[in-house]
């Protein structure tokens, strides 16, 4: 069997994409899979690295602001997109594939387009409750959507069949209980709030959490576990001219980047982070209540209908970002890590839309969708 997957730019359409290859290889060793992405995205490391094939195409996305440097990268954009069906009907033609799954981001497009054209079953999984553009547009082409969750389904409108799958679930977060992970980190009875903005940082988390950290290292109410990316190390300088050394307050544990997520989020009463597709598909893998800061700065304004998806399901409370304030995050904080009984609510909340058995849904679509076509 022979599959061609594609998606890229953001972890959250290539960790989803990774998952579902290994999935499949899991159960079937000997399908032969091939990736198609950038030159120069994520992908283009992540996908060898997990020892999968790669190939590339160039393929950007259209600058709706007009600037002098967006029309420059627009008429990139369109020589890329003139000559990406020619790219992918090659590849296509090379390969021979059974079938082809995206995961979403712009290489994903022409890719599926001309599969499908060429008579090539395709499959996309969408990751957030928002769908982004390249999925939309896609669905008209395919003979299934998988959604993460329900939400999305009615922000697609083309005829074709809809599966509600979830996200993959890393199998690390699911190997963790509560007490092992307090165990392991030396976490006491106290509230555990985990926070972080992602590998490189969000700064706008790093400037608000600052107030609430330093409460904690003078008054000892919380223990908390701080990750302020690549470019929050500011963070430090800014503690410690509030009077405030991390290394000597054992209740904090201020990091640039926390690289045992699975072990520290299973610890966690409260986690305040983004609202990425994957980080809440762990968030409720794990029934952690959260306070969510969707970043403003992605398409379709996705992590804000990410996030939207608990809060109108009681697990989680929101904050934009244009209201963000230290103050109104510590009182939020405050209000939750102090209720055992909220936070047992909204964990109990967020473990209801767990989708556990993700990667056997995905797997299930995959072969009936194969059987279907007379490929299995």
């Amino acid at each position: 069997m022979k599959v061609l997957m594609s998606g890229g730019g953001t972890a959250g359409h290539i960790n989803p994409a990774l998952a579902i290859a290994d999935t499949i290889k899991k159960n079937i060793p000997q399908a032969d899979i091939l990736f198609v992405g950038t030159p120069a995205g994520m992908e283009s490391k992540l996908v060898p690295q997990a020892g999968f094939a790669y190939t590339s195409m160039s393929v950007s996305g259209f600058q709706r602001k007009l600037t002098l440097e967006n029309v420059r990268r627009n008429l990139e954009a369109a020589g890329h997109l003139v000559l990406s069906g020619v790219r992918a009907a090659k590849i296509i033609r090379d390969f021979k594939p059974d079938i082809a799954i995206g995961t979403g981001g712009y290489v994903c497009g022409p890719v599926l387009r001309k599969a499908a054209q060429m008579g090539v079953p395709v499959l996309v999984h969408e990751a957030n409750a928002f769908p982004g553009v390249t999925v939309k547009m896609l669905a008209h082409y395919c003979d299934c959507v998988m959604l993460a969750v329900e939400d999305a389904k009615a922000r697609i409108s083309a005829d074709t069949e809809f599966v509600v799958t979830g996200n993959p679930v890393r199998s690390e977060v699911l190997e963790y209980d509560k007490a092992r992970a307090r165990r392991e980190l030396k976490v006491d009875d106290r509230p555990l709030i985990v926070s972080f903005g992602g590998s490189l940082g969000a700064r706008t988390i790093n400037e608000s959490m600052l107030d609430l950290l330093v409460r904690s290292a003078k008054d000892g109410r919380y223990q908390h576990i701080h990750g302020y990316g690549k470019y929050g190390s500011f963070v430090l300088d800014e503690l410690k001219a509030k009077g405030v050394d991390p290394d000597s307050c054992p209740n904090l544990d201020v990091r640039e980047y926390i690289s045992d997520m699975p072990r520290v989020m299973a610890a966690a009463d409260l986690v305040i982070c983004r609202s990425g597709a994957m980080a809440l598909t762990e968030i409720q893998a794990l029934g952690k209540a959260a306070i969510l800061i969707p970043s403003p700065n992605v398409a379709e304004n996705h992590q804000y209908y990410n996030a939207m998806a608990m809060v109108d399901r009681g697990a989680a409370e929101i904050i934009v970002e244009k209201d963000i304030t230290p103050e109104l995050l510590t009182e939020k904080a405050d209000k939750l890590a102090g209720n055992r009984a909220k936070l047992d609510e909204m964990s109990a909340n967020a473990r209801k839309m767990a989708i556990l058995d993700s990667r056997e849904r995905i797997f299930e679509v995959v072969c009936n969708t194969l059987k279907k076509h007379g490929k299995m």
